[in-house]
């Protein structure tokens, strides 16, 4: 081979390489770019801060005002069950109390043709034992309060007090029947109280 087509190839060869630089070089240029504008996208300026920053807000707003609403609802849908269920609780108790109350009027019917005061006094124990055992049975009310039970001033209501021949404090004549219901006294018996001689 002569040198000067030696020459020539090692020419040729720094062409070859520059070219390929150039290709990387002309590669990276467009990626560098590209990475500078997904930099400029990446980084908002401060005037698309605010504004998204404000969206937010005004999103958190709107959710606050929602959730209100829908709490202020609740409270008014509770206090509307609430006052209907005061309005109504007795309903059931006034359903049974017309049987007996049926009962009295016809009770009434007949005593103004009956001949006997007993029948009439009969049909009036009638209506009253119906009435008291329905009000037992079904809803727990007790009456209590009988001569000689031992007085208990947290049931009982003494109206007068006489002394006798007795070891303790006890019933003498009872006035007015007490009535719970369950365990809660709903009215105190009024009763005549009988205490040990002094």
């Amino acid at each position: 081979m002569s040198k000067e087509s030696t020459d020539m190839k090692e020419n040729e060869k720094p062409e070859v390489e520059r070219t390929e630089a150039e290709k990387e070089a002309a590669a990276s240029e467009p990626q560098a770019a590209e990475a500078d504008k997904a930099e400029e996208k990446k980084e908002p300026s401060a005037e698309e801060k605010v504004a998204a920053l404000e969206a937010e807000i005004a999103e958190l707003k709107q959710e606050q005002l929602y959730k209100a609403a829908e709490n202020d609802n609740w409270r008014k849908r509770m206090m509307q069950q609430k006052d209907e269920a005061i309005a109504y609780a007795n309903s059931s108790l006034l359903g049974d109390l017309l049987d007996s109350l049926d009962n009295l009027d016809r009770t009434v019917e007949s005593a103004s043709t009956a001949k006997e005061p007993k029948a009439i006094a009969d049909g009036v124990a009638m209506v009253s034992k119906s009435l008291v055992g329905m009000l037992e049975n079904k809803y727990g009310l007790v009456a209590y309060g009988a001569v000689g039970d031992v007085f208990d001033p947290d049931i009982h209501e003494a109206i007068g007090m006489q002394e006798g021949d007795v070891e303790q404090e006890t019933l003498a004549a009872v006035y007015l029947k007490g009535y719970k219901l369950r365990d809660r006294v709903i009215r105190h018996a009024k009763v005549m109280v009988m205490k040990p001689k002094a």
